[in-house]
């Protein structure tokens, strides 16, 4: 199964698709999508949009994965995230990609075997659980591939009854 993880942001997106093969998962691609505070907001999430529709037809993954937002003090951040996760959302149901969200917690549990890992522990683990030399940069990259990750791994009966989404 091919999987796309997405990190979502407007600011920057990371993106990381992985293929398993039995009980080998493997890196595919990965990096991320920068868009400038001096665009208007349409232009940068028609580039993230674009850029998903992109990946999508030229990797065709069976499934994609969003980390879930985390709602901070800051909800003009939450809201130009929920933006971005739409976009991608969006981009998804145009090509009958299915898509699950992930806690960030249950991401970090799934690959690092702890809820509250932070993002040198989830890149390394990334890294060590791809096989790379080292951790994917930027870090947008390696939380992508660390969602695609969570969802290649997580049980066939979660993924069915909903906890996934």
């Amino acid at each position: 199964m091919k999987v796309l993880g997405i990190d979502p942001g407007t600011a920057a997106c990371g993106y990381g698709i992985v293929q398993t093969d039995g009980g080998r998962i493997t890196a595919v691609a990965h990096g991320l999508w920068k868009t400038s505070a001096r665009e208007v907001p349409a232009r940068r999430l028609k580039r993230i949009h674009d850029g998903v529709a992109e990946l999508i037809a030229e990797h065709a993954p069976e499934a994609a994965a969003l980390e879930e937002s985390f709602v901070g003090a800051d909800a003009r951040t939450a809201l130009f995230v929920g933006q971005a996760r739409g976009a991608v959302l969006v981009a998804c149901a145009a090509a009958d990609v299915a898509c699950a969200e992930y806690p960030p917690a249950t991401v970090k549990q799934s690959v690092c075997g702890y809820g509250r890992a932070d993002k040198g522990q989830v890149g390394r683990m990334v890294a060590a659980i791809l096989g790379l030399a080292e951790p994917p940069a930027p870090h947008h990259a390696s939380d992508a591939l660390a969602v695609a990750i969570c969802h290649a791994l997580a049980s066939p009966l979660l993924v069915a009854s909903g906890a996934g989404r």
